[in-house]
């Protein structure tokens, strides 16, 4: 039914633009721009999935209230399959606020309802019916991480492919049952930062030693400087796409997505990187992860202009 299911975590980013560094307590800060764009991790990767091309199956649990309407609407404007999220009335959704600063920002979250899914809320020959499963914000899936390995395993028996990107732990500890799934995952998607973390080492040669005997395929953001990624032992390196970015907030997940999408189609890795580098730029062309792949006229010529590897379906349009 699918190409790729996703079982993860949903909410709105309020982006507010133009605020100090450095915040006094007790004075009325003024931005100078604010946007409410979809986000999550798991959400923009599905989003931006499905408006390139591929028949994604999303997983959630949100809450009864007008942030969860909203963020699933947005989702499911873009095509991916939303019918099997579940609803909480006890707990409302979770928001994320981001205060960019140049190419740094404040990342400000409460869960809500993004930590409270488990394994009782998903179905799973629903995930079983597609021929990838991907998991993103590991450290957040605090209700479903104890049985991940198990579903993992799951998946596995079934045929599926499994791709994970961690994004960053909260509690900067990087430890539960993340050393189990490494040994079960196909695809690992860490930025530079996270790479180094995940595999506890404080240089990124030392860290790709460690996780590349692991994981048979790493994929590595490195922002403005493209990506690379390492599979054999072999380090394949993709240049960037240079654009003036007006946020980068999502181009980590927007990369998933161009790579993901070339992945699954077999083709070889240095294109996958190339495609990753395509739609991570997009991205940055727009406030927050979603709203550039929400301008289809924009996603059309982007696609075109920087040869995007991967045909889609009308600039995901359905």
């Amino acid at each position: 039914m699918f190409d790729i299911t996703i079982a993860g975590e949903i909410n709105l980013d309020l982006i507010l633009y133009g605020l100090p560094q450095e915040m006094p307590v007790e004075r009325e800060l003024l931005a100078s721009g604010f946007e409410a764009t979809l986000g999550s991790s798991s959400a923009i990767l599905a989003h931006n999935l499905a408006v390139l091309g591929a028949k994604v199956g999303f997983v959630t649990r949100a809450g009864t209230d007008d942030l969860g309407k909203v963020a699933l609407e947005r989702l499911k404007e873009s095509g991916a399959d939303v019918t099997h999220a579940t609803f909480d009335s006890a707990k409302p959704t979770g928001v994320t606020v981001l205060l960019p600063h140049g190419k740094e920002r404040h990342i400000l979250t409460y869960l809500g309802t993004m930590s409270e899914m488990t394994a009782a809320d998903l179905d799973l020959e629903y995930l079983k019916s597609s021929r990838h499963f991907h998991l993103s914000s590991l450290f957040l899936q605090r209700g479903l991480a104890p049985d991940l390995p198990n579903l993992f395993r799951e998946l596995k028996r079934a045929g599926l492919t499994i791709s994970l990107d961690t994004n960053d732990d909260p509690d900067d500890q990087w430890g539960g049952v993340l050393d189990e799934l490494l040994g079960l995952i196909d695809v690992l998607l860490p930025n530079e930062a996270e790479l180094c973390r995940i595999a506890h080492k404080e240089t990124i040669e030392d860290a790709l030693e460690v996780l590349s005997a692991r994981v048979p395929c790493v994929a590595v953001k490195c922002g403005a400087r493209g990506s690379f990624v390492l599979q054999g032992g072999k380090k394949i390196e993709a240049a960037p796409v240079n654009v003036t970015p007006v946020d980068t907030i999502g181009a980590g997940d927007s990369y998933n997505a161009g790579f993901l999408s070339a992945w699954l189609r077999g083709l070889p890795l240095d294109v996958c990187a190339r495609a990753g580098n395509v739609t991570g730029a997009l991205s940055t062309l727009r406030s927050g992860g979603t709203e550039a792949f929400r301008d289809r006229e924009l996603v059309s010529s982007f696609l075109k202009e920087n040869q995007f590897p991967v045909a889609t379906v009308e600039a995901g349009a359905r």
